[in-house]
């Protein structure tokens, strides 16, 4: 397997997200955290694996925290294509999956209890697949590598821990 470069990683999330200043927590194998002292949040973040697909977006999955909002380790998929209304979201870590909620381009988990599911899942897989339909109906997906994952997240988790 081909590991992803780090400056690449790093700029592809800079880019994924509203330009704003945001402290970088370190990159992580194929993921990156960053803090973002204006909200403030702090975040996991990857690119998904190359695809020789037609994409509407850049495809990247993170895992948030925003501390005065008192959420924690809340998933958010950007997906490559623009969903068709009603269309199912299915995301596939390791030998689980989890029915998403989502619309427009972007994906969630449908609570926080699902989120923390996903999380756990996400620190003993090596890959996580979404999968849904597009508004042409084409199914599509996207592919993520986890190397770095659970570090990227904890940094997330641990920059944002004195903010109240």
């Amino acid at each position: 397997m081909r590991r992803a470069n780090p400056i690449i990683i790093m700029m592809a999330a800079v880019i994924a997200v509203p330009l704003q200043a945001r402290d970088s927590l370190g990159v992580y194998s194929a993921w990156a955290a960053f803090r973002d002292p204006a909200v403030p949040r702090c975040y996991a973040i990857a690119t998904a694996r190359p695809s020789t697909q037609l994409r509407d977006y850049d495809p990247y999955a993170s895992i948030g925290t925003w501390p005065k909002r008192k959420v924690r380790s809340q998933l958010h998929l950007r997906l490559s294509r623009k969903l068709s209304p009603g269309a199912a979201i299915s995301l596939r870590i390791g030998g689980k999956s989890f029915d998403l909620t989502g619309g427009g381009g972007d994906a969630w988990a449908r609570d926080q209890t699902m989120d923390a599911a996903i999380v756990a899942a996400m620190r003993s897989a090596t890959s996580m697949t979404v999968r849904s339909r597009d508004t042409g109906g084409r199914r599509f997906s996207n592919t993520y590598d986890l190397a770095g994952a659970a570090t990227a997240i904890d940094a997330a988790t641990v920059g944002c821990a004195r903010i109240r």
